[in-house]
């Protein structure tokens, strides 16, 4: 069997809010499957995510609970991290588009 390499990922989870169960059912739940689908085909899959933490939306709604931007994207980061956990998503990363990591590779392209 010739063994294929798969990145896969879905739609980034805006930390603004909580997830909901549209957002489970239309985009993370079918990415899972998929996930795990080609993994047990013997593909070389990765399951890549991570929270989208830039925008106007963010600072408006960070600046209604009286938080810093920063300190807001950080708790629905981890918030959305848990739950996917709490669901069994098979994500070999779920990351921060604010990260040093992702900085220096938008600044490679």
């Amino acid at each position: 069997m010739i063994e294929i390499r798969i990145t896969i990922t879905a739609a980034l989870p805006y930390a603004n809010g909580p997830l909901h169960l549209g957002h489970i059912r239309s985009t993370y739940l079918p990415a899972d499957i998929y996930a795990r689908y080609q993994k047990l085909a013997g593909n070389d899959a990765v399951y890549i995510c991570a929270s989208d933490e830039h925008g106007t939306p963010i600072v408006a709604a960070a600046e209604k609970e009286k938080k810093e931007p920063e300190e807001f994207v950080k708790y629905y980061h981890d918030r959305d991290k848990s739950e996917f956990e709490k669901l069994g998503f098979t994500m070999d990363i779920f990351h921060r588009t604010s990260s040093k990591e992702n900085r220096e590779m938008a600044q490679h392209f």
